[in-house]
């Protein structure tokens, strides 16, 4: 997740008056030069010119009065549409019925569940006040941001939270604007001044941590802050016009690593909380200020609604590496995304999900284009995050769907997963990855990450060589698909993962191939020195029964089955193990509980040259089809 941030010595107590006063007083600078840079290349105008260009109206964050009102008129026509408004109804009237959030730190470090609640509340009650026009919403939301308010802070040392917070602030204020009094304004202008803009603009004088990050805290707390500056532009220009100019000029260097095709190095799961924010400010630009100042035309951002898209398996289950769980994406921002960048096939993901965000509605896009429609091809690879995925079709449940991945080790939030995969088919996940575990673990995110099982080597579908306390593979390693090819009748992706294992072997490559769209083949090409100790992993929930002498396996679930078979080397067999670490591994005192998961293994060693290579086929009757003819990957 990232560092902490200290806040502003005595912010708590501070009067909004002194707080001005501090600002006037605090020095003067400009960002690191790569922020600089990018600031030059995309012409970030001066604070008081982006003050200039500010609408005077509320609301002017995402959405106009006439476009929320527009809203209403368009319920009554879109089946979809008035079953999400009676969706976001319930949603409120638990919300109705609930307490004002708490100040809650659970963990000693975040306040992120209370500001994401809070969040989460405003937008759902402002909405539905705009659409059903019924004051209750509104007072319910007064009684949220009111008791927020009054918190001692909103955790600047996890600036996330601040941000967060923020954001929520910024959309009561603006969506809200009519309802409030003279006092009930002030109150929440002082409390995003004091509690948000103040302790940020510490970060940004300092060019600290965050304001130069190249991941998801660089647009989640950029973007927060953007929110409540624009929001505040015209009543506080000192304060917003600094702080939108420095997080326009900041983003950019997190929205660089999109490029060159949309992908995000943190996984599907972070690349929704990253473009979350990322294009809320973007939209809340256009709308208050008439410009995005270049921010929508960097590199890559354009494609990266494909990214999720084809991330996304036949089950709704997501290629989840890295510090991600596979559970369905909910995205209002591909309805944004969709309209920005005319592509009607970002709508179409987004509208097939049933629990909608208040954002699903202020974006709705009826107009969407499914995969097929809109020429999609079945397979890509995403260049710089190194992710390839595969399918036998679009919108088949029962589809074949891989996922596959090189990548950096050391981008945020990475596991130790290169060379890792995930498989669906016959409607069922058969190699699956497990995910996070506990944040807040003794040093997961420090020097006893690569202590937990679910972050090692061993806990992903990969190879683990030599096993020995300590990283089973480099941390610092970064691997890259070296060729990828997509046919009808044969599909493939080659990753060169030498540097991931470079201290136990001189040559480590990978290959997963689909062959005519009906069998997943997985091949291993090991070469060292000396002979090596080699372990093949994949992690299944499935039952599995070893047949063949352990040459082949049937896995079975949800009433269908898969044969993994080992083709090469000849008298490798397959094993049954529990998703739990190896004897040579450290075994910490706690970590998730993998119950239920097992792990369908391979041991070779004594050789200095290794091929594994293991076909997967799921089993549509009782004949399986024949298994192809090992060849070396060069040959592929």
């Amino acid at each position: 997740m990232g560092k902490s941030n200290e806040r502003l010595p005595g912010s708590t107590h501070l009067s909004f008056a002194w707080v001005l006063v501090l600002i006037a007083l605090l020095p003067a600078r400009h960002l690191a030069s790569a922020g600089d840079k990018t600031a030059i290349a995309l012409k970030v105008p001066p604070a008081d010119q982006i003050l200039t260009r500010l609408e005077k109206f509320h609301p002017r964050l995402l959405a106009s009065s006439n476009q929320l009102a527009e809203l209403k008129t368009r319920l009554d026509t879109d089946p979809q549409l008035g079953r999400w408004h009676d969706a976001l109804r319930k949603h409120a009237r638990s919300i109705l019925e609930a307490e004002p959030s708490k100040y809650e730190i659970p963990d000693g470090l975040r306040l992120l569940a209370t500001s994401r609640r809070v969040l989460d509340r405003v937008y759902t009650l402002a909405l539905l006040y705009w659409i059903d026009g019924d004051r209750k919403y509104a007072d319910r939301a007064w009684k949220e941001l009111d008791t927020a308010a009054d918190f001692k802070d909103w955790n600047p040392r996890h600036f996330l939270d601040t941000a967060e917070m923020t954001h929520a602030f910024a959309i009561g204020y603006d969506w809200l604007y009519e309802v409030w009094s003279p006092e009930q304004r002030q109150k929440l202008r002082q409390a995003i001044v004091e509690k948000g803009l103040a302790p940020a603009l510490k970060t940004y004088r300092a060019n600290n941590w965050w304001a130069k990050a190249r991941h998801n805290w660089n647009q989640v707390c950029n973007g927060g802050l953007g929110m409540g500056a624009l929001a505040l532009g015209d009543v506080e220009p000192q304060v917003c016009g600094e702080i939108l100019h420095d997080a326009i000029a900041s983003l950019p260097l997190a929205m660089e690593e999109f490029a060159p095709d949309g992908a995000w190095a943190e996984g599907p799961g972070y690349w929704n909380y990253a473009t979350s924010y990322n294009v809320v400010f973007l939209a809340a630009l256009w709308t208050a200020a008439g410009t995005d100042f270049g921010l929508s035309s960097i590199a890559g951002f354009k494609e990266t609604g494909l990214f999720p898209l084809y991330l996304t398996g036949p089950l709704g289950r997501t290629f989840n590496y890295a510090d991600g769980g596979d559970h369905e994406i909910r995205a209002p921002q591909m309805f944004w995304l969709a309209r920005q960048f005319h592509q009607p096939v970002y709508a179409w993901y987004e509208c097939l999900h049933a629990s909608p965000a208040a954002l699903d509605l202020a974006w709705y896009d009826g107009h969407g284009a499914d995969p097929k429609a809109a020429a999609l091809p079945l397979d890509r690879y995403f260049h710089n995050a190194e992710v390839v995925a595969f399918r036998s079709e679009w919108e088949n449940p029962k589809a074949l769907f891989v996922g596959f991945k090189a990548g950096d080790n050391k981008a945020n939030h990475s596991h130790l997963d290169v060379g890792s995969f995930v498989f669906d088919a016959l409607g069922a996940r058969w190699a699956m990855d497990l995910g996070a575990d506990d944040y807040n673990l003794p040093g997961y995110f420090g020097g006893q990450r690569w202590d937990y099982y679910r972050l090692r080597a061993e806990g992903q579908n990969t190879l683990v060589i030599n096993p020995a306390t300590g990283p089973d593979q480099d941390p610092k390693a970064a691997t890259r698909i070296i060729r990828f090819d997509s046919k009808p009748e044969r599909s493939f992706a080659i990753a060169d993962l030498t540097a991931a294992y470079k201290q136990h072997a001189t040559r480590v490559r990978r290959g997963v191939s689909l062959l005519e769209r009906k069998q997943l083949l997985v091949q291993d090409e090991v070469q060292s020195q000396s002979p090596a100790d080699v372990w093949w992993f994949m992690h299944t929930p499935a039952v599995i029964g070893l047949e063949d002498n352990g040459k082949a396996a049937i896995l079975s679930q949800l009433g269908v089955r898969l044969r993994a078979e080992v083709l090469s080397p000849p008298d490798a067999k397959l094993q049954i193990m529990e998703a739990a670490p190896l004897p040579a591994s450290p075994h910490p005192a706690k970590q998730a509980n993998n119950r239920n998961i097992r792990k369908l293994a391979i041991h070779v060693s004594g050789l200095p040259n290794i091929r594994i290579a293991v076909l997967l086929t799921p089993l549509q009757d009782d004949k399986a089809p024949l298994a192809p003819k090992v060849s070396a990957l060069d040959q592929w």
